[in-house]
């Protein structure tokens, strides 16, 4: 214990199923008079699995505290004098409804607590009415036991993958008692922060469901500028701006990681839900805090190691073996932020040109066979559905081309579905999460890199699958049902319409004769400048395989070309200006 406190420390651990043990019992209840002795109008419930007698769980003792939103930094403030600390890692409940933590020393065993403070009108009655279902009910104690026991069969798991795979299963009871969170209804407003080319497709499949659209973006004329309803001009670290944003939206969501950490503490207020989630926005826009998420849920990565200095970098490249890549943990997309270095040499002539601040990560390179993406999405409700993977080609960086099937057998296919399904788990996503995966030589797959949300390798499903990833993002952040991921056409494939030259303004030409090649269809951006390889638009293409629709996604492609002086289309030329906005 801590001084004359009566709680003690709390330590996070992976998450193991024990047998139930009577003496959580006598724990809730000394911990409950703790509370009581300081305000007695106070009345602490015993939820979770050790309220269960006879179920079994991770051993944690589950408190809940109903109260005035108003009166929650007073009771937070009286908990930590007892000794309770803040939650720790890197997805704590928001101020709104938080969850401080401890220990409580009995009978010569040391006790986790979780005591949630949970405001009035808000989940502590199904809590409470899960509980009783399961004190009740010995079907529904069976059940939860033969889950619990399945997600750790092999062995400790990550806490939060163990918390997020009973989701599905703890959400049908839910139902079942009667709590049934209702799915968000057009038109209701989506806010989407970024106004990319991402967010323009977001935002179209939202619009055709009938939902109202507003983005953040620095640019007003951004791509998502013409199907929004409302474009809030601001930085990704403008809190006010992203205030101003959410205040009427029914649901947050983002379209690129380098949004701010704390701009979106500062909206997770709990009036309205942010998905994909504040968690897998901390996890991928920071590489370090990726890499051990994936190595806690035992993913594999390239052999790796975080650096700070010029001398670390040089002890890291040697250790690891060459070639490697070094790269920036915060910030950097499409290659940039990133350097291959092949020698000894080139370490030093790098650290001539360029200064080792911050943290940064040293990543031996791989000699894999193919690269593949796996995009799946996470209801509300825990569902998954996983698209088949796609087999992608990049260069420097930029994702130029992706088909699909990705040509590799059906053992392939599933591990990449299993493992996109694993990690959008664990991380509590909902919404749509992108893995990047190299196909190793020995037919295992090796993670890259994470994006939590619509992905340039899953654009083929706008034409290629029942339904878009953009329509499936739009259902799962509104509570709607997913839609089916399978194909339309036996293959698909994109190619991306990257831009060429100086900065200029934007004219197309070929468009015309583009759309001529059979089953291709034409995405532009609605960027009004184009310059040497900024992504324009692409390219999607149906056939009979894989070959013959990346044949027709190359030869349309092939088409395109943009005016050189960006002086427009030329007389006579029926080619249209697609990429006049910005």
């Amino acid at each position: 214990m801590s001084g004359a406190r009566p709680i003690g420390p709390y330590e996070r651990r992976t998450a193991e199923v024990h047998e139930w043990d009577p003496r959580t019992v006598e724990v809730a209840r000394r911990i409950g008079e703790l509370v009581r002795e300081r305000r007695p109008d106070l009345a602490v419930e015993h939820i979770g699995s050790t309220a269960v007698p006879g179920l079994p769980g991770k051993g944690i003792v589950d408190l809940s505290i109903e109260t005035e939103p108003s009166d929650i930094p007073g009771v937070v403030a009286m908990l930590y004098d007892l000794g309770f600390q803040p939650q720790p890692g890197p997805d704590p409940w928001p101020a709104t409804r938080p969850m401080p933590v401890g220990s409580y020393l009995y009978d010569g065993a040391q006790f986790r607590i979780h005591l949630h403070v949970q405001p009035r009108g808000g989940d502590f009655p199904r809590d409470i009415a899960f509980r009783d279902a399961l004190r009740n009910d010995p079907e529904l104690k069976r059940q939860y036991t033969e889950l619990k026991r399945g997600i750790t069969k092999a062995g400790p798991v990550e806490g939060f993958r163990y918390t997020h795979s009973k989701t599905t299963w703890i959400l049908g009871v839910y139902r079942r008692l009667g709590f049934v969170p209702p799915a968000i209804s057009p038109p209701a407003t989506i806010a989407i922060l970024g106004g990319g080319q991402l967010g323009r497709m977001v935002g179209i499949a939202a619009r055709q469901l009938g939902y109202r659209v507003a983005v953040l973006d620095p640019d007003p004329a951004c791509p998502a500028a013409a199907i929004a309803d409302r474009v809030e001009v601001g930085t990704y670290a403008d809190l006010e701006a992203a205030r101003r944003l959410a205040a009427d939206a029914a649901v947050v969501t983002y379209e690129l990681e380098h949004v701010s950490a704390p701009l979106v503490s500062g909206i997770d207020d709990g009036t309205r839900p942010i998905r994909p989630g504040p968690y897998p926005l901390k996890i991928t826009q920071d590489r370090l805090a990726e890499r051990r998420f994936l190595e806690s849920n035992g993913v594999p990565v390239a052999p790796w190691r975080p650096v700070s200095s010029a001398d670390e970098v040089r002890a890291a490249a040697s250790d690891l073996g060459y070639p490697v890549r070094l790269k920036a943990s915060i910030g950097g997309y499409d290659g940039r932020s990133q350097w291959r270095l092949a020698s000894a040499a080139d370490v030093e002539a790098h650290l001539v040109s360029h200064e080792i601040s911050g943290s940064m990560l040293v990543e031996r390179e791989l000699a894999f066979q193919a690269e593949l993406s796996i995009v799946v999405a996470r209801a509300a409700d825990g569902t998954l559905a996983a698209y088949p993977p796609a087999r992608n080609v990049h260069d420097e960086g930029i994702l130029i081309e992706s088909v699909v099937p990705c040509g590799f057998g059906d053992e392939v296919v599933r591990a990449a579905q299993e493992l996109g399904e694993l990690l959008a788990t664990g991380m509590g996503l909902v919404g749509v999460l992108t893995a990047e995966l190299f196909l190793m030589a020995d037919g295992s797959l090796v993670v890259n890199e994470l994006a939590p949300r619509v992905h340039n390798s899953g654009h083929w499903t706008i034409e290629g699958a029942v339904t878009s990833q953009f329509e499936q993002h739009v259902r799962a952040i509104c509570g709607l049902p997913l839609g089916s991921v399978e194909m339309r056409a036996p293959a698909a494939a994109t190619v991306n319409i990257l831009g060429d030259g100086p900065r200029r303004p934007a004219a197309l030409h070929g468009i015309a004769d583009a759309l001529r090649v059979p089953d291709v269809h034409v995405h532009l951006y609605d960027k009004r400048e184009v310059f040497d390889r900024r992504k324009m638009g692409h390219v999607t293409a149906l056939g009979r395989d894989p070959d013959e629709a990346l044949a027709k996604a190359r030869q349309a492609r092939m088409l395109l070309s943009w005016a050189p002086d960006g002086a427009g289309v030329p007389d006579g030329d029926p080619a249209t200006n697609g990429a006049s906005r910005g």
